[in-house]
């Protein structure tokens, strides 16, 4: 089974994702959106530029 994204809300009542792996940990945490629209913008965002990122080593 592939990642999956998971919407929620926090405490402060702003909509968050994250992106779980296959194995269910978590491996990304996104910022707070005011709108659902908002989230699903940032969603979109990750899996359309992620699988292209380049790889920083800073170590």
């Amino acid at each position: 089974m592939p990642g999956k994204f998971e919407y929620y809300k926090d405490k402060a009542g702003e909509f968050r994702f994250r992106l779980k792996a296959a194995n269910g940990q978590n491996i990304l945490g996104s910022e707070g959106y005011s709108a659902k629209a908002g989230c699903s913008n940032g969603i979109k965002s990750v899996a359309e530029c992620a699988p292209g990122a380049a790889v920083d080593d800073q170590t």
